[in-house]
């Protein structure tokens, strides 16, 4: 991420580590810039966090992010138990990140931010948005974790802990080398910024997973903000059906459907999802 700023900062009882665009001097990051958070960049929109998957951290948007600099000074932090965040013991529950990101926001001192959410990430800005009401400009969900309580039996009875636990042993290389095989189509980029996510990923943010998890229906029906609700072509997690039933339930619900992709849209479709975001975005920047 060569032209993006680490920073951390406190927030909530923890440390969150994030992605942003250089600040509005130019400057890289300085001694205290993690009590001291850059100001945005002057002409940018206002900012949307993009909150990422299991096993992915923020650095995983930057493909998505590049599309998206030119007119939103993202901000792409890392969920606790991922990335260079902390790793605190319990605290990986839907709501706790949530919490997370609300501190965050708070901390980084941030004016009505839009949200992007993939997968995990999908679900987490969900509950954001529905807990921040007003504050909150617009929500991006890209195929989010929007589970019925049978599924998320079924995936945590998959014991996909045990699998990472197992896959933590192996080498980038290797990761790299069988995600290669599996996705073909995914550039050289995005899969060594996954499988070096994969390796910071502790153990403990699969607890995650562990039912119940939100209501998503209850969820999404008390959000105020314009939603965009993101399908993908063939294999997503969230179905036309499902689709359907959330606008009837909250009617600021708008969909959209990016061709040539499972479950990894920000992985399979950067610019495809970002054009998509954006053309969503821009008209709410400007109200």
């Amino acid at each position: 991420m060569p032209h993006w700023t680490s920073e951390t900062c406190a927030a909530g009882g923890v440390y969150i580590h994030y992605w942003r665009g250089r600040s509005i001097d130019g400057r890289g990051p300085q001694r205290g810039d993690a009590a001291r958070p850059p100001r945005l960049r002057a002409g940018k929109a206002k900012p949307p966090l993009l909150l990422h998957g299991l096993t992915a951290n923020g650095a995983c948007w930057g493909p998505v992010a590049r599309y998206l600099e030119c007119d939103f000074d993202v901000v792409m932090p890392d969920a606790c138990g991922h990335g260079r965040s902390s790793a605190p013991a319990r605290g990986y529950r839907y709501e706790d990140h949530a919490a997370d990101v609300i501190a965050l926001i708070a901390a980084l001192g941030l004016d009505q931010p839009f949200l992007l959410g993939h997968s995990m990430g999908g679900m987490t800005a969900a509950l954001v948005a529905a807990m921040m009401d007003a504050a909150v400009r617009g929500v991006v969900l890209a195929d989010p974790t929007f589970l019925t309580p049978r599924r998320q039996r079924e995936v945590w009875e998959s014991n996909a802990a045990g699998e990472h636990r197992r896959q933590l042993d192996r080498s980038e290389g290797e990761l790299v080398a069988e995600a290669r095989r599996r996705h073909p189509r995914r550039s050289a980029e995005i899969l060594a910024l996954q499988c070096a996510a994969k390796l910071q990923t502790r153990t403990s943010a699969f607890e995650v997973l562990k039912p119940p998890a939100p209501d998503y229906r209850q969820t999404v029906g008390v959000i105020r903000a314009p939603i965009l609700l993101v399908l993908a072509d063939a294999g997503g997690v969230v179905s036309e059906k499902t689709a359907g039933e959330l606008f009837r339930l909250n009617p600021r619900v708008q969909t959209g459907r990016i061709a040539e992709t499972g479950h990894g849209i920000p992985y399979d479709q950067p610019k495809r999802l970002a054009d998509a975001v954006a053309q969503f975005l821009r008209p709410l920047a400007r109200v």
